[in-house]
Parts: C-alpha cells; structure tokens; sequence
C-alpha cells in the first residue's frame, strides 16, 4: 500500500453538471470508508460570480463581528439556541465556551420555514426565523443579500453533488424510495459565516510542537448530509481600519482532517473552488458506508506581526427535515438533538 499522504479528490463543475454518473469513481475515492478515504470533494471551475460572492460575504463577516458588542447583541438569540443570528462563546469545544470564533447563522433558502406549529417549537434550532441585521445598519448594509447569494449558489451546487453520489449510496439508503438530494431539505438547511479572532500575543509565542492541532477549532463532525465549505479569506487590520487580503499567517494553519485510516492531513481549499464534506447524517443513512468527516482548524505558529490577521469562512449544511429517519430507530431530529445537547 502507498505510503503517500491522503489528498483531496478534485472534480470540475462541467462535469458535474454533464456527466454525473461518470464521477463515481471520484465519489468512491472521497466519500466511501476505505482507509485513505477524506470524506472531503473539491470542486473547480466553478460560475464565474462564485470568487465575488465569496469575497463580498467573507468581507463581511470580518465587518460584523467588528461591530460594537451592544450592536451585535441585537442579533443573538437564545430561544434557538443561538443557532440563528450572530453566536460568540455558547459553543461547547474540547469541554469549555469556544470564544476563538463568532458566527452568524441564516437559513439562505428560507427566512420563515413553512412547517407546523408544533415543529417550530420542537426544534426551534432549524424551524427559527432568520435574524438579519438591520438595513440601515452602518457597515454592513448588504448583508442579507450577500449571505443569500452565496448560500443558494452553494446550495445548488450540493444538490447536484448529491445526485452524482446516488448510485454510490442507493444500495445502503434506508427508504430505497429516496434520493439523497430528496433527502436534502430547504427548510432546514443553515449557514454559518464564521469569523475567527486573531491569536493573542501569549498564543503567538507558543512553538508548533506545544500549539495543538485543534487550537481554532475543536475536532468534530458535522451532523448535515453534506457540507459545503469556502476557502478561508485571511484579513489583516490596517491603521485606517480597512483590512487587505492577505496570505494564511502560518503555513500550519487552516483546516485539518483525520482520513479512515487515521491520517492527519491539511486539507487546502483553494479560492475559486468550493469543498464538499459528508455528515454524520449520511454516514446514518447508509449505514456507515458514507462516513462522516473528523476534522478541525488550527491557528497555526504566527509572528506578533501576524496578531491581526483574522480567518473569514462560510459553512454551508445540507440536511434532512427532523422527521425522516436517518437511521433504523432515529429520525433526523432526534439525532441532532443528540448533538446539539453535548454542543451548547
């Protein structure tokens, strides 16, 4: 067997979109449970909007969470668990309040899910409103429209990811009846624009052998069917207080995932291509044979030179309605209740 480190299966949109069935090779080779498998796809060749959408929502989450706190308190809400508007330190990550990243969370398909009453209550966490800031709200006006645009692109693109996996997973579906982008529902997919702070000056000092792995990020698993991810967009303060792009501040930092076989590899994403992750969802689903992706971000070694550059990326999850069962005796909401409760 080869010695060679996992890297992430690459394919191009055209294809995708042409020729689906043809890809299940590519599939086997990201998604199924053999030992090199990442569960990570990368996708190329995307629209040509997709790099100024990207860059006009990551900008922006950078904006948001550079507003005042008595701003961005406006837009928290407990009674969803946090998991509407904007979230900073409820999280549960490696047993303590994860305050190393906000996020915002919108559902960019829905602004008020269509499902019953007694849903809503149940599972207040996918059935919420969307919170959006206000439009006159000063530096991030255009918010709304961005975070949608950029969410149903990628929505989009998922669907059709999910349709090249179909006769790779539809031997192991438990309703044979469905498809996975069947299984994939608008109501209950959410996004995340995520915005991680800038080390402290203590945690710049600490040399790669003391910095864990997971110092941005705790490892964990998404519980979606599929996960869209953008490239992180790295921003750096300036004096006058507009950020410039600017390369990773660390070659160790970014996104790292552990293959089947146990492998710890840094998955690069790059900036005009999406990534696709499977879900604990799916890996119920199939019962086991699409597995779920461990992965988590590092930090990474920086300079003090380097202690204002902050990480802007956006998470897309793609999953069922609470009701269908992923699983011989779950539904899907009963699962991720499961997580949510060991989370927050």
């Amino acid at each position: 067997m080869s010695d060679e480190v996992p890297s992430p299966v690459v394919i191009s949109y055209a294809d995708l979109k042409s020729a689906p069935d043809q890809l299940q090779s590519a599939i086997e080779t990201a998604f199924g449970s053999h030992s090199k498998a990442l569960g990570i796809i990368i996708v190329k060749d995307l629209p040509a909007d997709y790099p100024l959408l990207r860059e006009k929502l990551l900008r922006f989450a950078y904006k948001f969470a550079s507003l005042p706190e008595s701003v961005k308190e406006k837009y928290v809400d407990p009674t969803t668990r946090y998991s509407f508007g904007w979230s900073h330190g409820k999280e549960i990550m490696n047993g303590k309040p994860d305050t190393l990243k906000g996020s915002y969370y919108a559902n960019p398909l829905a602004d008020d899910p269509k499902v019953s009453e007694e849903n809503k209550k149940a599972y207040p966490e996918y059935y919420g409103e969307n919170i959006w800031p206000e439009n006159n709200e000063k530096g991030v006006e255009g918010f709304e429209q961005a975070f949608k645009s950029l969410g149903q692109l990628i929505y989009q693109i998922g669907c059709e990811l999910a349709t090249a996996c179909q006769p790779f997973a539809s031997p192991h579906l438990e309703d044979t009846s469905l498809s996975l982008q069947s299984l994939i529902s608008q109501q209950t997919t959410k996004a995340r624009l995520l915005h991680y702070f800038p080390p402290s000056p203590g945690e710049a000092e600490h040399s790669a052998s003391d910095e864990p792995v997971d110092s941005w990020c705790g490892f964990h698993l998404d519980h979606s069917l599929l996960t869209g991810l953008c490239s992180a967009l790295y921003l750096k303060t300036t004096e006058d207080g507009d950020p410039i792009i600017v390369p990773s501040p660390s070659p160790e930092a970014g996104l790292y995932i552990r293959s089947r076989g146990g492998e710890l590899t840094k998955a690069t994403i790059p900036a005009d291509c999406l990534a696709f992750q499977t879900g604990e969802a799916l890996e119920l689903a199939t019962g086991g044979k699409l597995r779920a992706t461990p992965h988590c971000v590092r930090a990474g070694v920086v300079s003090k030179e380097a202690l204002n550059v902050s990480r802007e990326t956006f998470a897309l999850f793609m999953q069922p309605d609470v009701d269908q069962m992923v699983g011989p005796n779950e539904t899907f909401g009963q699962f991720s209740k499961r997580i949510f409760d060991t989370h927050y």
